[in-house]
């Protein structure tokens, strides 16, 4: 994977050339002054946040959030996309199959998401320790924002090679995936909603089973379900895409 040319361009631009240190200073620059005036910052009720699990919830919610969005948003190359190659010139210059591309661009959509919530770490087990936060609670949070983050991030690559050579489609489209499917699956059933249920999980709460035609589906296996579906439903397309455009 190392010998990857997309892999190996991606992280030039990133890395080498520091293009993509502006969105760990973002995530950075959002994420502390909520962590520290959620801290700080006096409540009408003081067991809001002196009560189990208080404070980390507003870090991991807020973790989640930026994560998710920021993952989106590198994956369809917002930043300095300039420095990018076009998908075609991978095909017609580097005679490189669509697949290779695509292991490429997934690779390097992991480590992005690994150094994000790598970021986040100091926050969130701060958070969690003053908030007297079980240890197997603080992992299930982590595994969550890691599935959520990949879950959505996926969509980014799939606007990237459907409208490769359309910038400001892909990102109206990473825009309207995000806090549409956010705002919809909470209208529709709000334990499908990453944010509610990431809250109920850290909380320890119960949440409403699903009814379809009499039966009562427990809504953590259909939140999971939902989300391992759209996950892998992204990379299918994202397969797809590449093979399309690339054909």
């Amino acid at each position: 994977m190392r010998n990857n040319p997309v892999l190996r361009e991606s992280l030039a631009v990133f890395f080498v050339e520091g293009q993509g240190f502006q969105v760990y200073f973002y995530l950075l620059v959002i994420l502390a002054p909520i962590h520290f005036l959620s801290l700080y910052l006096p409540s009408l009720d003081v067991q809001a946040w002196t009560g189990s699990a208080g404070l980390f919830k507003i870090t991991s919610v807020t973790t989640l959030l930026l994560v998710a969005y920021f993952a989106l948003r590198v994956a369809n190359q917002e930043f300095a996309p300039w420095r990018f190659k076009a998908l075609r010139h991978w095909v017609m210059n580097e005679q490189l199959a669509p697949m290779t591309i695509g292991r490429g661009q997934l690779a390097f959509l992991g480590l992005h998401v690994l150094c994000s919530l790598g970021l986040c770490l100091p926050f969130l087990f701060w958070a969690a320790a003053i908030a007297r936060t079980p240890l197997v609670t603080v992992g299930g949070a982590l595994a969550l924002l890691l599935f959520y983050t990949f879950a959505y991030g996926v969509w980014g690559l799939v606007a990237l090679v459907l409208w490769d050579r359309r910038a400001e489609s892909r990102q109206v489209f990473v825009r309207c995936f995000f806090f549409g499917l956010l705002l919809l699956s909470g209208l529709f059933y709000l334990p499908l909603n990453p944010v509610a249920f990431l809250l109920a999980y850290v909380g320890r709460q119960e949440l409403v089973p699903l009814n379809v035609f009499g039966w009562r589906l427990p809504a953590p296996w259909v939140h999971l379900s939902f989300h391992l579906l759209l996950g892998a439903l992204g990379l299918l397309m994202h397969r797809w895409a590449l093979r399309r455009e690339l054909a």
